[in-house]
This record gives structure tokens, sequence and C-alpha cells, in this order.
């Protein structure tokens, strides 16, 4: 930390939050690498053009993919809301209010930070009593019931590519870490980097460890987990759609941006990083389609809580 000495007592205050965060996850992500590499499934035969990367048997080189727009469409936590919701875990007007956060991150495109705060918090209040191992067994559910049909087809055969050349792979994402895992093992990956909530004897607390991993923080985490794996960031890939995940994707030698928003697109053309775009009628990174998809997402969540309000009254 006395590095970090020159900067103000905010800055450095906010820096060791991410740091924490980072190493947080990277621990919680080691922890489970083995149980997925065990129980770890056969790939999906998908024909989606492999790249030219990765190389065959480096066994230095990793990848690590964000979750939200990259591999999956839209918003694992919103997804897991639904799922909550459906097993009573909260009330309708908290379903409405997921549903306009799935409605903004899709109108927008972008991981907005107010918004990811108000999810988090929610999630948190959740959560809040519940143990671990129940909230593992219904994410199992729930990817079933949600997650399973919204991955990317496109970032999966990516995915499988570099499983292919005997690397590891994992998640990095904002999510909560249980939910990353379930999706990370249900994919076949290696593990999952996701925010860390604080458990005590097994019991959700309502706070988090850090911070939220994000931004800057998925860099640390993915920093820390190399440094631990013995990797060689120069020859290790990240792929993501946000142009918050730049300081993770600057880490590595082979970046991706992945149905890029408008600002992770011009970025990665000026630095000549790789693109793809797997969105249908969204080549040219317009947000017609997702945005009147998003108006949908909050008309269909508010058609479904008035309509729940009357049959119980």
């Amino acid at each position: 930390m006395a590095a970090l000495g020159w900067l103000t007592p905010r800055r450095r205050s906010a820096t060791a939050r991410s740091v924490l965060a980072g190493e947080a996850s990277a621990e919680a992500a080691r922890k489970s690498s083995q149980e997925l590499e065990d129980l770890a499934q056969a790939a999906p035969d998908v024909s989606v053009e492999e790249p030219e990367f990765p190389v065959l048997g480096d066994d230095k080189a990793a990848a690590f993919f964000d979750l939200d727009n990259t591999v999956m469409q839209g918003a694992a936590l919103f997804h897991f809301g639904r799922g909550l919701y459906k097993r009573k875990f909260f009330e309708t007007r908290d379903l409405a209010r997921f549903a306009w956060q799935q409605a903004w991150f899709r109108l927008a495109g972008v991981e907005d930070p107010e918004h990811m705060q108000d999810a988090r918090d929610s999630a948190l209040s959740i959560v809040k009593g519940h143990r671990v191992s129940e909230l593992m067994s219904i994410g199992e559910e729930i990817y079933d019931e949600y997650m399973a049909e919204r991955i990317w087809p496109g970032t999966r055969a990516l995915a499988q590519a570099h499983l292919d050349a005997g690397q590891k792979v994992w998640l990095v994402t904002a999510a909560p870490v249980e939910i990353a895992t379930v999706i990370a093992r249900r994919l076949g990956l290696t593990g999952a980097l996701g925010t860390v909530a604080e458990s005590v004897d097994g019991v959700y607390t309502g706070k988090l460890v850090g911070e939220p991993l994000h931004g800057p923080a998925k860099a640390e985490a993915v920093r820390a987990l190399a440094s631990a794996e013995g990797l060689d960031l120069s020859r290790c890939a990240a792929y993501s759609d946000s142009h918050n995940d730049i300081p993770m994707l600057s880490l590595v030698g082979h970046p991706y941006a992945i149905n890029p928003d408008t600002k992770l697109r011009k970025h990665a053309r000026t630095f000549d990083w790789r693109l793809r775009d797997y969105r249908t009628a969204r080549r040219a990174a317009k947000v017609g389609i997702p945005a009147a998809a998003g108006v949908g997402a909050v008309a269909g969540g508010t058609a479904a809580a008035i309509a729940l309000h009357r049959r119980r009254r």
C-alpha cells in the first residue's frame, strides 16, 4: 500500500477497496476451480468460426470472459432475480424494479454504475439471512429456467477454443460469485471471479467483501489470479462488451471486444483489438432493437405486477 501514498485519502480508500474485492474474488474462484474441473461437462457442438488464437498447449495462458452481454444476453443478476421472485423471495414491487434495471441495461447497452448499485443493494437485501448452499442450489434451477437459452453461441465457441487448447477459462463478472460459479460449471469452464458477498457460518450477512467486482476491481482480480496460477498475462486473452472493462482488457496480450458498446468499439479500433459481434441486426452497433426490447421488458414486468396485484385484491 506504500505505493499509493501520493493519492488522496479518498482515492487511496477506493483503490484499496478495489484491491480487496479483486483479491477476495480470486481466492473464492481458486477454491471452486478444482470442483468445477471435476464436474465439467462436454461443450455443445456449435458451428461458429473459431479465432486464430489460442496457441495449443500454452499452459502459461488463460482466458477471462466478462459475463453480462458478452457470454450471456442481458444481466445474470436480473435473470437470477426473476427466479427468486418465482420462489417468493421478494414482492411484486421488487419485480418491477428488476424489470426497469434490465430495461436500462438493454437500452443503454452499458453497465451504468448507479443502476448496478441499485441492483446490488436489491440483491443483498434479498439474500440476507439465507444460506449460501440454498442460493447455490436455487442457482442451478434458475440457470436452466432463464439463462441456458441466453448464452451467445459465438462467445461459447471462443471459450471452447481455449479449453480445447488446454487452457483454463474464467468468468469475470460483477454478479455474485455463487451465480457466476454455477454458470461457469454448467458451461464447462474452469471457474469464476465474481463479487464476494460476506457470509458467517454459511449465512449471508447482507454485506460485501470489498466492493462489487466492476471496472478496476476486475483487473485486480485477474492480476491476483494470474499471479497465483503462474500465468503470463501477455499470453492471456480477455473478452468483454463494455468500456468499463478496458482496465481488464488492457492487462492481457490478446484483448477482444465482444458485442461492444460504442466507447469500447472506438477504443478497440484505435488500439487494433479484435472485435466480434454476435447480435442479430446489430452489427453496426445500433441500439434500436435492444431499446425496443428493453421497453418491452418494462411493459411486461409492469403488466405482470399489475395483474398479480389485482389477483390478490
